[in-house]
């Protein structure tokens, strides 16, 4: 089965190759021409998923899935949210963003936060949603070299140590997106 998944961030493409079995052909927007900069103005997490996801359907025919993430902070009331990856500007960078949101939370004893993935699969013709979602907590500094995006300042329940000290492999299964992407397997080969 061959299938796009419309992103070009090569984080993320890695994190879901480790989770997707060999029956699976997985090809990238470059591996299919596609090079714009898809639009993502919805004010959803779904929205935005959904968007990308019929881009690449209308455009160029193929069954697809695009996804969507974002870190919801729950004395932010849910910011960045949607926002995440613009938290800080249009630049998109994950250390303006990691330091914007650090500084928002300083003095805060609640720190609880939530990442958030929605997955929009688009197959022969129907459209089907997956999402992810892991509770945790933001820490006061950033903590660990690995993952990308907010990975620094997360901390999963149930685990004493950030997104960027657990191993890949670990967190391509643990993760918010790994849990979407669990659920669009399983769809797959239900």
């Amino acid at each position: 089965m061959k299938l796009v998944f419309a992103s070009n961030n090569k984080n993320k493409l890695n994190e879901i190759k480790l989770r997707l079995p060999s029956e699976i052909e997985l090809l990238s927007l470059e591996d299919i021409g596609c090079f714009e900069e898809i639009p993502e103005t919805a004010d959803t997490i779904e929205g935005n998923a959904i968007l990308k996801a019929d881009y690449v359907t209308q455009k160029y025919g193929y069954n697809c899935f695009a996804d969507d993430t974002g870190l919801e902070v729950e004395v932010l009331n849910g910011a960045p949210g949607v926002h995440s990856a613009r938290y800080a500007g249009e630049a998109k960078s994950a250390e303006a963003n990691m330091e914007k949101l650090l500084h928002e939370l300083k003095g805060q004893a609640n720190r609880n936060a939530r990442f958030k993935t929605v997955i929009a699969l688009n197959l022969e013709g129907s459209q089907h949603l997956f999402t992810g979602i892991v509770n945790g907590e933001i820490t006061t500094e950033k903590v660990g070299s690995g993952g990308f995006g907010y990975d620094p300042v997360f901390k999963p329940e149930g685990k004493n140590a950030t997104f960027a000290e657990i191993p890949a492999e670990e967190k391509a299964e643990r993760s918010h997106r790994g849990r979407a992407v669990k659920q669009l397997i399983d769809f797959l080969f239900s």
